[in-house]
């Protein structure tokens, strides 16, 4: 699947753009991490992208095809979309709101079939929280509320995942862990755009990185040429380094001091 960003300019007022003219392709199953600081638009390229938010110019395809022209139905079986904060507001159960990922494969007005609900325990399996499946999505952590959203989003089948901030709220083993299973996804063959704030999950996961920043997209390219030490320091504003570990890089802010 491609999907195709071309020329997306956005502003919630007429005087501030905060997007200004941001262009880039993308092929599954490759991973695309987009970088950039606090306020430069991450959430809000990703809102216009699934069309929550109506570009003032400029638009997002998906195969060739806008996606404004996608029922949504038919753009939910391509790609799933899970914002960074999701309130929950009942408290049903976990496998009740993976099921309510099938909706996309359901007639209208239609219940979750027998088939329906072993899909979605299957989800829950897959992401390791299969005993979960009877708890209260509004009593479990915040941590397992989000695999709960990315077991959802898996229920329906999409080509791509689209994920904002996915790690924000996952602690330090969860962030590995979660790394792990954007790795699984990619060997089946779904592909996984998201937003982050940490160049290490760019590095770590190896595929293609974004910078954003200034409204644009600044750099894009495989993860190793992207988040270097100089690109992190301009786009973070602060001293960065980026440093071979055995056989991976990671990025150290402040000073680095050698034995």
């Amino acid at each position: 699947m491609k999907l195709t960003v071309d020329n997306i300019t956005f502003g919630y007022n007429e005087t501030t753009p905060v997007l200004k003219g941001v262009s880039f392709t993308y092929e599954t199953p490759d991973v695309l991490c987009i970088l950039g600081a606090n306020g430069t638009g991450k959430s809000t390229l990703l809102r216009c992208i699934v069309g929550e938010l109506n570009a003032q110019c400029g638009c997002a395809s998906v195969d060739g095809k806008a996606i404004k022209d996608y029922s949504a139905k038919s753009f939910a079986c391509k790609v799933a979309y899970i914002p960074q904060t999701h309130t929950p507001t009942f408290a049903y159960s976990a496998i009740d709101i993976v099921a309510m990922g099938r909706t996309a494969h359901m007639g209208y007005f239609a219940s979750p079939s027998e088939d329906d609900i072993a899909h979605a325990q299957e989800q829950l399996e897959y992401l390791g929280i299969g005993h979960l499946r009877d708890q209260p999505y509004t009593e479990v952590s915040g941590g397992e509320q989000q695999l709960i959203i990315i077991a959802a989003a898996l229920a329906q089948d999409p080509e791509l995942l689209i994920l904002d901030e996915p790690t924000a709220h996952l602690d330090f083993g969860n962030q590995y862990k979660f790394i792990q299973l954007v790795e699984r996804l990619r060997e089946k063959g779904i592909g996984v755009l998201m937003t982050t704030h940490f160049p290490d999950h760019a590095l770590a996961l190896g595929g293609t990185t974004a910078i954003l920043s200034d409204g644009i997209i600044q750099h894009i390219g495989p993860a190793v040429k992207i988040v270097t030490s100089e690109s992190m320091s301009k786009l973070y504003d602060i001293e960065a380094h980026v440093l071979p570990i055995g056989d991976r890089r990671i990025c150290l802010p402040g000073k680095v001091h050698h034995a």
